[in-house]
């Protein structure tokens, strides 16, 4: 007859907690492993480019439209067309995007590039009226793509050497002047010569830079007005792909977007000053 040993119960007591917690603990990761495995066929997708938060309260979709329109998400079809037809490429690697980032929020730089804008503004408003472009458009590409210059590429000597092959306030490239007719694609060295001048040349740029998009707004036939992305998605779609034809970056509209919201460059182009009377002593 077998007598069972009181001193060897706390042992058999404590093998058997740890046998049942490994069984738990197995359990659970089975139960966690059988549902990672289930496909998520109904699941949402994950959008190319995700609306920023500030952005989503002002662009939105019609009336009485219950589904929104993120005007920043291009499906795979539109991506291959435009790179078809327009040579665009994907994002910026992530580096490069956190160095933008980190420009963006040098307060003496902002500051400075809506100085220089102040100077282009005239010409700005009157182009963009004649050619029917949104004047917040040019301004914010101009704005963006001056804070982020290069140093010494407005420079002639750096500019003529060919170390730049983007010139001007809207980094703007020879092709795009051939494109316009304004040079012919067999130009001679005097003529590319003079052709870099008139991108260095800030009002020229700025002129050519409308162009632009009054050429890119045909080409994909649309409406030929003023866009406004405020409550017409469809307007900020085609904004969103204006700008990222323009900069060929995947990440590049939803800087240009945002940026047509600045408080500041609405003022700078759409404010007056009036000037206080001298109080009377």
């Amino acid at each position: 007859m077998f007598v069972p040993n009181p001193s060897s119960y706390p042992s058999r007591l404590a093998l058997g907690k740890r046998l049942g917690g490994v069984r738990r603990f197995t359990g659970l990761a089975a139960a966690l492993l059988a549902v990672a495995s289930i496909p998520l066929v109904n699941g949402p997708k994950t959008p190319l480019l995700l609306l920023d938060p500030g952005l989503s309260g002002s662009i939105s979709s019609a009336a009485g439209s219950e589904q929104f329109a993120d005007p920043l998400q291009f499906s795979p079809d539109e991506l291959k067309e435009l790179q078809l037809r327009f040579g665009v490429h994907g994002p910026q690697p992530r580096l490069a995007q956190l160095f933008t980032s980190g420009i963006d929020q040098l307060e003496p730089l902002r500051s400075h590039t809506l100085g220089r804008l102040v100077e282009l503004r005239p010409l700005i408003l009157a182009e963009s009226k004649r050619q029917r472009i949104n004047p917040v458009l040019v301004a914010a590409v101009l704005f963006d793509e001056m804070r982020h210059a290069k140093p010494g590429e407005d420079l002639p000597l750096a500019a003529h050497s060919g170390l730049f092959s983007t010139h001007g306030p809207a980094q703007l490239s020879l092709g795009e002047m051939v494109h316009q007719g304004l040079l012919p694609p067999n130009a001679s060295e005097a003529e590319i010569t003079e052709a870099r001048n008139q991108l260095l040349d800030p009002e020229r740029n700025v002129v050519l830079l409308v162009g632009k998009f009054a050429r890119l707004s045909r080409a994909l036939e649309l409406p030929q007005r003023p866009l406004q992305a405020s409550g017409n998605p469809r307007d900020a779609k085609a904004l969103a792909t204006l700008a990222y034809l323009h900069n060929g970056k995947l990440d590049y509209p939803r800087r240009i977007l945002r940026t047509m919201q600045d408080p500041e460059l609405h003022a700078l182009l759409y404010a007056t000053r009036k000037q206080v009377p001298a109080p009377l002593i």
